[in-house]
């Protein structure tokens, strides 16, 4: 952290900025590979550049929050935001994602036990085929997903703006018990799906490598991920 603070001890501003303002490209550059073409890099990278400047104007070491924690959460976030704006997913794919958790969670509400795909599919009517071709389509339609379940679920959080900065002590321990909340309904899906969440989100490995450790396709990954989070928002749907 060395050059970050001023001789007064004070978060030295532009220095951060100098220090973080190619990450937002990167991040930027990330998130745009996994969304059609139509949406443009510098569109990205400009929510993510006032993102980035709305979290260090309103970083506060005191509060105890790692430094590129809050920065990563937020220029992430300022990003989405850019994205819901625009709405560039398809109302069919956002209807059939719906569909897809309220039949998770009527499955294991009445079982008790994870719903296998098969249960699903036949919930919904549809074939394996078909409904494996719904996960693979929403999945293509989520961006950072268990960033988006804390955002959705969150949406009592006071926020002055669309870059989700300032966030007063209240949102701060509601968004730290439903972070918790989260990790908790991790620790409760079937064991494979765990372990993808732990390759993708923690070990930072692409659809690919996950694949070749979990002996699947890169495209069968997806389709898993994609079931994975409907299941977590389903279950968070029964404590919301």
């Amino acid at each position: 952290m060395e050059g970050l603070y001023t001789p007064e001890g004070i978060i030295n501003k532009n220095e951060l900025w100098l220090k973080y303002r190619y990450w937002v490209r990167r991040e930027a550059l990330n998130l745009q590979a996994r969304l059609p073409a139509c949406v443009e890099l510098d569109d990205l990278i400009q929510a993510g550049v006032l993102g980035l400047l709305n979290a260090i104007e309103h970083y506060d070491a005191k509060k105890g929050i790692a430094l590129s924690t809050y920065l990563g959460q937020r220029v992430r976030w300022a990003m989405i935001d850019e994205l819901r704006e625009r709405d560039w997913v398809p109302r069919r794919v956002r209807s059939n994602a719906r569909q897809l958790s309220a039949a998770i969670q009527r499955i294991e509400q009445e079982t008790g036990t994870a719903a296998s795909e098969a249960d699903i599919a036949k919930a919904m009517g549809v074939s394996l085929a078909e409904y494996q071709s719904m996960l693979a389509e929403s999945n293509n339609s989520q961006i950072y997903s268990l960033d988006e379940l804390r955002e959705e679920y969150g949406d009592s959080f006071e926020q002055p703006d669309s870059a989700h900065e300032a966030l007063n002590p209240l949102n701060e321990t509601l968004f730290a018990r439903l972070s918790t909340q989260i990790s908790q309904e991790i620790k409760n899906l079937p064991e494979r799906e765990q372990l993808l969440l732990n390759l993708y989100y923690q070990q930072e490995l692409n659809m690919k490598e996950v694949g070749y450790i979990l002996g699947v396709t890169e495209t069968r990954v997806s389709q898993l991920h994609s079931q994975t989070i409907k299941r977590l928002r389903a279950r968070l749907d029964l404590h919301s």
